[in-house]
């Protein structure tokens, strides 16, 4: 979505997720801003962080930063210090293949699996999260309908929100906090499934 359709611009986002953004970008990867913070600041909320979403490998994000962690263990993250500001930076991930290590109840338990922005979309939960912004062009990309579904104010599950909500069962909670926060509705295929 070009900049001249949304209301989006580099000058709201954070001095540490720009940096991030930027030394990626200089470094030949593509670095957007990823997630609940896209969803808040088109909302005109001010997000509590700033996540980094990049086809950069975790040992190829670490190198470029002075003080950068690698953590996690069901799927690595890095996390870069930029003064008192903590920007967490994660690679692309894979689309589920159904290969994933999962518990007896569908949850996934280990899911380190790298893939394409694409791929990284549709294994977000919620459409509305599943925004990205590129600050070097100011553009947002949207695979899933996301900015149809903010301005309509839905809550919607990316894929079959049942097999979803297995595989990790906090999104339900997530779904109601999200839609209550942010004044959402939840769209009825997606809230179907809570109650069972």
């Amino acid at each position: 979505v070009a900049r001249e359709r949304h209301s989006l611009r580099r000058e709201a986002v954070s001095h540490g997720a720009l940096k991030v953004c930027d030394v990626l970008h200089d470094a030949g990867y593509s670095a957007t801003v990823v997630g609940g913070a896209v969803r808040d600041l088109l909302l005109d909320i001010d997000p509590k962080d700033f996540d980094i979403a990049t086809d950069a490998r975790p040992e190829q994000i670490k190198p470029l930063f002075r003080r950068a962690l690698i953590i996690g263990r069901r799927f690595r993250l890095v996390h870069v210090m930029i003064g008192h500001e903590t920007v967490e930076v994660s690679t692309f991930r894979a689309a589920d293949t159904g290969n994933a290590d999962r518990d007896e109840h569908g949850r996934v338990l280990r899911d380190n699996v790298f893939g394409t922005q694409e791929d990284d979309a549709r294994r977000r939960d919620f459409t509305v999260n599943a925004l990205y912004f590129d600050p070097a062009t100011e553009e947002i990309i949207d695979y899933h309908g996301g900015l149809a579904d903010l301005r309509k104010r839905v809550l919607r599950m990316i894929g079959d929100p049942e097999t979803r909500f297995r595989e990790d069962p906090v999104r339900m909670l997530r779904a109601v906090r999200l839609a209550a926060k942010l004044g959402l509705s939840i769209e009825p295929a997606t809230r179907a499934p809570i109650r069972r």
